[in-house]
């Protein structure tokens, strides 16, 4: 496989194919001057900069955006013309070789190129701050969470609403014991349809179109088998499909999954299995299914019970609970938490608010202490991690493990009704040797991690 380097992308050829004009310049690194600097500001490199990349350039934009890369042109053009004075590349590899001055790294590419670009910046001793789910396999979050660790860089994963209020009040609210010991807890969402949709329980397209002028197609592949190019894969169609995304549950899981997670300290899971909507091995090896229902179980953490964690999806919903008031709706992506004492009702992305029910008993409540540490936004926090605070809320070491938790539903809808066994330190599915294969998939020549 050619590796396809490329020298970045000249300002004089951009206006040609866009008409966007700017000049470049050059930004001293804040290192050589150190944390004293004037402008104190960090000198950061986004990679995937047309879609959710940049919304992530937004929430740093006060700091120095010194270097966007993405493998199509025409995408990336509102994040272009929003910051003329960024050098242009199409390959990162190229880009955290020639730019000498970056700090920090934002990685928001499709999930399955999201390992190999965190690592090269990881192992470059540049800051991180990568989209969810951190990686496309299992192997893949562990290696580049111990790489950060390894290498002592500050990162973020981004799951935005990790740094919100409500998430931290349903901790204290769990931890307080406001519903008692917590044994089961059902989650949701109404994606793949809801929200934005994505192809599911579709085959692979035959036609083969030509590749579109702007877009370097070996490059967006990555470590991904080499497949023709098609519109529905590209720019934003992904997701759906096997080999480069990680459907509804991956898609929404580091979210919605978050609050739960960290309330009650779940760690990893002993077995996961799933039933889906799949049953056509055409459709089922290329695309994920229209709706999923993944089951969970946790053992026992200290003084907390083991917990049975389901989650649904494409329109699948759990009972709706006997507390909840008549006509009161429980939303399309949330979670409720059954307790030996009560249940709490929280709403979309951790974000939708999290309330006792029913209300009456939600406004009997005393509320306790706030013992958890507010944050001052996600991006805030991990832009003072860069600069040598405290580690960020959702950094790998915590982003690390909730995204395995969450792979390992998505590993698990593609073995139908099995159950499978998980040993975590070892990582291995200890029954079943075809799920194993999955954890660490093979990249395409030329690629490696």
């Amino acid at each position: 496989m050619k590796t396809n380097k490329k020298s970045p992308i000249t300002r004089r050829n951009f206006m040609r194919s866009t008409a966007a004009a700017a000049m470049a310049f050059t930004i001293v690194p804040n290192r050589v001057f150190g944390k004293d600097a004037p402008s104190n500001k960090l000198n950061i490199a986004a990679i995937g900069v047309g879609g959710r990349g940049a919304r992530d350039l937004a929430g740093v934009s006060k700091e120095n955006i010194v270097a966007l890369c993405d493998v199509d042109m025409e995408r990336a053009a509102a994040s272009i013309k929003r910051y003329p004075k960024a050098k242009l590349y199409q390959d990162f590899r190229v880009m955290l070789d020639k730019e000498k001055n970056i700090d920090a790294v934002i990685v928001a590419t499709p999930d399955h190129t999201h390992a190999v670009v965190a690592m090269a910046a990881i192992q470059r001793r540049k800051h991180v701050y990568c989209e969810k789910p951190l990686a496309h396999s299992l192997y893949e979050v562990r290696m580049i969470t111990e790489a950060a660790r390894k290498y002592k860089v500050a990162t973020q994963m981004g799951n935005q609403g990790h740094s919100v209020e409500h998430i931290r009040l349903l901790c204290e609210w769990v931890r307080d014991g406001a519903i008692g010991p917590v044994r089961e807890v059902h989650t949701w969402s109404n994606r793949p349809s809801g929200g934005y949709a994505f192809p599911v329980a579709m085959e692979r397209p035959k036609e083969t179109p030509p590749v579109p002028q702007t877009l370097d197609w070996d490059l967006w592949l990555g470590p991904a088998k080499y497949r023709p190019y098609h519109p529905a894969y590209v720019p934003a169609m992904w997701r759906g499909w096997l080999d480069f995304g990680t459907g509804a549950l991956g898609d929404m899981g580091c979210h919605i999954l978050d609050p739960t997670f960290w309330a009650l300290k779940l760690g990893h899971p002993t077995s996961v299995e799933a039933c889906t909507t799949h049953y056509e091995p055409k459709v089922s090896s290329e695309t994920f299914p229209v709706a999923s229902i993944v089951r969970y179980k946790f053992p026992a953490r200290g003084d907390m019970p083991a917990v049975k964690l389901t989650w649904f999806d494409g329109g699948m919903m759990p009972p709706r609970p006997e507390e909840l008031e008549p006509g009161r709706k429980i939303g399309d992506n949330g979670a409720i938490l059954i307790g030996d004492k009560g249940k709490i009702l929280h709403g979309s992305h951790g974000a939708g608010g999290a309330r006792i029910i029913p209300e009456t008993k939600m406004k009997e409540y005393k509320q306790p202490p706030k013992t958890i540490e507010r944050s001052n936004g996600h991006y805030a926090d991990w832009i003072e991690a860069c600069k040598g605070g405290k580690p960020a809320s959702s950094n790998f070491d915590y982003g690390g493990p909730l995204t395995e938790m969450v792979l390992l539903g998505v590993l698990a809808m593609r073995m139908q009704n099995r159950q499978l066994e998980w040993d975590p330190v070892n990582m291995e599915i200890t029954n079943d040797e075809e799920a194993s294969a999955l954890i660490n998939p093979p990249y395409r020549m030329g690629w490696s991690l």
